[in-house]
């Protein structure tokens, strides 16, 4: 079973991937996460997660845009890696 902290850990990997090819931003989806994770129609754990002010912290990034429903395949985020 996935949790929050693990859909956390999963999006830091990829926005330190980001950073290591000199990125300013990073924009990915639920559905990204989703399909990176192998999980299936678990859109609130990772929606919840990633909204989370926590998130923001644990991967130290500033919230530029969060669009889509609440919790749905097409959220989006975009997050500047500048901070």
């Amino acid at each position: 079973m996935v949790t929050a902290n693990e859909v956390r850990k999963y999006a830091l990997g990829q926005i330190q991937a980001a950073r290591q090819r000199g990125e300013r931003t990073i924009t990915f989806t639920a559905l990204d996460i989703s399909k990176g994770l192998g999980l299936k129609q678990r859109f609130p754990l990772i929606c919840s997660a990633i909204d989370a002010y926590k998130f923001l912290d644990y991967a130290s990034v500033i919230l530029i845009k969060r669009e889509g429903p609440k919790q749905s395949t097409t959220v989006r985020w975009v997050f500047d890696l500048r901070r």
